[in-house]
């Protein structure tokens, strides 16, 4: 039988209704609440047999309160009346003595989603623990089956489901479901005494969508054996080829640069740049809620807001901050549909599915006019800083020369600035929607590889 049936979105609602209703009993003059309901199954198999199970089902409420120009915010996974009216209480006596907050408040009723879009984020493909268990074996085996892998750790197969519910004291109220189905596995080799470790992994709305077992394990097995033998490399000011696998980095640290909280508090390198040109004229960079089955996509914002694909770079130029209610308020703006809502907490900031389009050439093609470089292949631990742009990031990968790939190095740092990177950037054209924030692979220049 299947692990569990099918959850719901609209058995939230009633919840919600109780809540916001006690929070206007108690004194509140506006209020939101958000209510979800996730259930996660994992498999781990080790060496043919099984290591871990992981199952895990809960429900949450949060309910965000305003008493005039004061907000406070609160959650509970109690949904009893009691609690639910001892949580509303609460949050109103929170929010009277919390300090006036100008910009806070519910978003206006013009600009609420009136619909329900599918965009088609929840598969219903029923998963039990033998299939699961089945796919996990199959990505371990797929990985020791690569010639020269010694062994295959965290061999997992996985599913998850979720429901989410928005409600409003001024009428906003929509829920939706989504679902996600994974598979990962790590693949270790030797060489001279040298281990090395590498991965692959998929993660997908649908189960029709996921890479096969097979594929999974065979890409990290081949990842690994490609490592083997990684040194230093010089160093030097050379171009570097951004593999797909971590291009998408590059995308959020721009991303990250113009969310309207770093914007209103001046923290951001690119604060004054709106309107102006920080990438070649070819460059188009798009955030796209409305993706189907996109990883990143929803019906709605975090306030309610209907949601808009729009242009971040177009031709090369800045063409908008990600705003929601408050920041936009803040900026004597309009929100463009950008509000994140957790639990416990107000609204956010954050982009849905966000990527840089691809280019014409093929990266081999890169490679082969970059004569001498670095392609990266796996990045640790980036540093930003956030006002001037100065970017440095541990990383691994391939050392080409006459625009081949020469042999793996590791163990290099790499370091710029994000302005200078983005004014050279070329992309490849290997765009895969495999995140929520992805790129092709990107040759850049203006970077300084700091190796023996």
């Amino acid at each position: 039988m299947a692990l569990h049936d099918p959850i719901s979105a609209a058995a939230l609602a009633p919840t919600l209704e109780k809540l916001l209703s006690r929070a206007k009993y108690h004194g509140a003059t506006a209020a939101d609440a958000i209510a979800t309901h996730g259930r996660s199954s994992a498999i781990v198999v080790r060496g043919g047999e099984l290591e871990d199970v992981d199952n895990s089902e809960g429900r949450d409420i949060g309910l965000r309160v305003m008493v005039g120009q004061r907000q406070a915010c609160v959650s509970s996974s109690d949904m009893s009346e009691l609690s639910m009216d001892q949580l509303a209480e609460r949050a109103v006596a929170m929010a009277k003595l919390a300090p006036e907050d100008p910009y806070c408040g519910l978003a206006d009723e013009s600009q609420l989603s009136t619909h329900n879009v599918d965009l088609e984020l929840c598969d219903d493909t029923p998963m039990t623990p033998g299939e699961l268990k089945a796919r996990a074996l199959e990505v371990e085996a797929a990985a020791l089956a690569v010639k020269g892998v010694q062994q295959a750790e965290g061999a997992n197969a996985s599913h998850a489901s979720s429901a989410i519910y928005f409600m409003t004291t001024h009428g906003f109220s929509q829920g939706w479901t989504s679902s996600r189905h994974g598979l990962s596995v790590s693949a270790i080799a030797e060489a001279d005494g040298a281990m090395e470790r590498d991965f692959d992994y998929d993660g997908t709305r649908w189960l029709e969508d996921l890479k096969t077992p097979q594929e999974v394990g065979r890409i990290a097995g081949q990842r690994v054996i490609a490592r083997l033998g990684s040194r230093q490399m010089d160093s030097g000011a050379m171009p570097v080829l951004f593999d797909q696998r971590v291009s998408g980095a590059l995308v959020a640290a721009m991303i990250g640069s113009i969310t309207g909280t770093s914007i209103a508090r001046g923290v951001s390198f690119l604060k004054d740049k709106m309107g102006e040109t920080l990438f070649p004229s070819n460059i188009q960079i798009i955030d796209d809620p409305l993706m189907k089955r996109g990883h990143g996509s929803r019906p709605y914002d975090g306030e309610g807001i209907a949601p808009v694909t729009r242009n971040l770079i177009k031709d090369g130029v800045l063409q908008t901050w990600l705003l929601n209610c408050a920041s936009a308020r803040q900026l004597g703006l309009e929100t463009t549909g950008h509000a994140t809502r957790s639990i416990g907490s107000p609204p956010g900031v954050a982009a849905t599915n966000s990527y840089m389009m691809g280019g014409e050439k093929t990266p081999a093609q890169l490679m082969a006019e970059m004569g001498e470089g670095l392609l990266i292949t796996e990045m640790f631990g980036p540093s930003l800083n956030a006002n001037t742009g100065d970017y440095s990031v541990g990383v691994a990968g391939v050392k080409i020369e006459n625009g081949q790939k020469a042999y793996p190095v590791s163990e290099i740092t790499i370091a710029g600035n994000l302005l200078e990177m983005y004014k050279t950037l070329i992309p490849a054209n290997d765009l895969i929607f495999d995140a929520a924030t992805v790129a092709p692979s990107i040759l850049t220049q203006g970077l300084t590889i700091a190796g023996s």
